[in-house]
Parts: structure tokens; C-alpha cells; sequence
């Protein structure tokens, strides 16, 4: 089985899949409104505002994404959030909820998820901890060498029991963040000041 038609079948299985039934109140389409009229709105906000209320009209995830230029996928998505947060709409809706607070809730609905990444491993104390390693002499630290490295910082760093583990990169990025460098002349001179 070729690319294409493997393509040609999944996109197939696709548009069989039953769009989610979007239904809005009046107050819900007048807040979605106000956003895509708001000439301050960012431009991602009103194309998912413009998104629901096509889904709403009845309109296509097909038809939507070739209109708003959004691939199928984002369509679905957005048209997904949408459904499962219905319920959180309408509890505030049945609170009579102003407008502006309606706004501010939708607001949030269309905001982006934070994203999977690493978490911070270091805490700003071992940061500061680590720079002031950086303003030490090399000396006072039984260390071989005339001026402080990133990777003789990260051993250091770890003798004295400040992280379990950093790369000679990592404790780079905090000195250059610091605008730090690693001379021990220039480091001095600036941790004296």
C-alpha cells in the first residue's frame, strides 16, 4: 500500500467521523461576536471565537478549516474544547453571570495548554549559590586550575551538595544569563563592585 493511499483512507476515516454538536446560548454568541468585532483580540482568539460559531451555524470541520486556513486536526480540537467545557458555560450562565465575566471564562477556554517539557530542576537560591561559587577564587577551593570553568563550576557545585547532578552547559546558561563570565579578573572585579 502506496503513501497516498494509505493518506486517501485515513482522510477518509476522518470526514465519516460525526462532528461534535456545538450549540450555543444567545449570551455565548453574543460574547463569541464581540470578540471576533474586537479590533484588540489576538488574531488566534478570534479565529477560535470564528470557529465555534461556524461549528455552531452547523458548518463542516471540512468546510471550517479550508475557510479559516486551520488544518482538520486544530478544527477538531478547538471544536473538542469547546464541547467539554459546555457545562462549565452554562453553570455559569445559570449563575447569570455578567458578560465581561463570560468573556473573561471563554478567554480562558481558547488559551493554549501549557505545553509537555522538562520542569525547572533549579531552584533561583542554587542558582545564586552557584554564581557566587563563580565569585569565589579558585584557590579557597582546592581547585587545580587558575580560573573557573563552567564544568569546574558544576563539580563544585555538586562537592558541595548544592544540586545532585548539573551539566558544565547548564550552569554556562546561568553565567551568561548573569552576564557573568567564567574569568576569574572580570568575575572579581564584578563581584567586588
Amino acid at each position: 500500500m502506496c503513501f497516498n493511499e494509505t493518506n486517501g483512507r485515513i482522510s477518509k476515516l476522518m470526514s465519516m467521523i460525526k462532528a461534535l454538536p456545538i450549540n450555543l446560548s444567545n449570551l455565548q454568541k453574543t460574547v463569541l461576536q464581540q470578540i471576533v468585532r474586537g479590533t484588540t483580540n489576538p488574531y488566534r482568539l478570534v479565529r477560535r471565537a470564528k470557529l465555534i460559531l461556524a461549528a455552531a451555524s452547523g458548518e463542516s470541520n471540512s468546510s471550517i478549516s479550508r475557510r479559516l486556513e486551520l488544518d482538520r486536526v486544530q478544527v477538531r480540537q478547538w471544536r473538542s474544547r469547546w464541547f467539554e467545557e459546555r457545562e462549565k458555560l452554562s453553570a455559569a450562565e445559570e449563575q447569570q453571570v455578567t458578560e465581561k465575566a463570560l468573556m473573561v471564562l471563554i478567554k480562558g477556554i481558547f488559551s493554549d495548554r501549557p505545553r509537555p517539557g522538562t520542569t525547572k530542576s533549579f531552584t533561583v537560591e542554587q542558582v545564586v549559590q552557584i554564581v557566587e561559587i563563580a565569585c569565589e577564587e579558585c584557590e579557597k577551593s582546592d581547585r587545580p586550575v587558575s580560573h573557573w570553568t563552567p564544568s569546574e563550576l558544576a563539580d563544585e557545585a555538586i562537592k558541595r551538595g548544592i544540586v545532585e547532578k548539573i551539566s558544565p552547559r547548564s550552569v554556562g546558561r546561568f553565567l551568561k544569563r548573569s552576564d557573568i563570565t567564567t574569568t576569574s579578573r572580570s568575575l572579581l572585579v564584578k563581584c567586588q563592585n
